[in-house]
């Protein structure tokens, strides 16, 4: 039986509708990572994951490509007894660099209301130009946020790998594949509704 023409473009668009949902799966993660530092004024270390993102900004600091470092921190956070800012400060006092690296307290608790806390620090450092360090799979939507949030600035940004939480061949691990649907999930809310709030 011979399809009609009409059925066989259907199927052809089927088709093609297929190919490319497959071909945005399989490159979701990569869609979501920017990793392009310049040298700038200030590095800010954006608020969360508290290991590999300071790391990161001391190299690129040490680098050259800033001449200070802002870490974000939520202020009246609890680990276990200890509060997140003083230990941020205990740890900023123990590095070498100390005397060029910040603590910015913020309260917000997603990036755009991140980004009004971290506008007083950035203020404060007289920056024009500014380096975010943030997760990978947070660099799009981070650098989009304060683009549109914090014009004054120039941005550039460094994508912080950590293979526990996410990566980029997402359907290998579990959690990648979770962090992949949470941050599509928050990228579109932003795009769609929270950038227009």
């Amino acid at each position: 039986m011979r399809l009609r023409p009409r059925g066989a473009t259907l199927w052809l668009l089927v088709l093609i509708a297929f190919a490319g949902l497959l071909l945005f799966a399989v490159e979701a993660g990569e869609i979501l990572i920017v990793n392009r530092p310049r040298p700038s004024d200030v590095i800010l270390v954006l608020a969360g994951e508290t290991e590999y993102r300071p790391e990161r900004a001391l190299q690129l600091l040490q680098q050259g490509y800033g001449h200070q470092v802002v870490i974000d921190v939520p202020e009246g956070v609890k680990i276990y007894e200890f509060d997140q800012t003083d230990l941020a400060k205990r740890y900023v006092l123990s590095l070498p660099q100390a005397a060029a690296v910040s603590i910015c307290p913020i309260t917000g608790l997603s990036t755009k209301a991140e980004t009004k806390d971290a506008a007083k620090c950035l203020a404060a450092t007289g920056a024009r130009s500014v380096l975010i360090v943030t997760a990978d799979f947070h660099t799009l939507r981070a650098l989009d946020i304060f683009q549109r949030e914090l014009p004054q600035y120039r941005y550039s940004i460094a994508a912080v790998e950590n293979n526990q939480q996410f990566g980029a061949h997402w359907w290998t691990h579990r959690q990648w594949a979770k962090t992949l649907v949470d941050e599509w999930m928050r990228l579109i809310w932003w795009k769609l509704v929270d950038r227009w709030l």
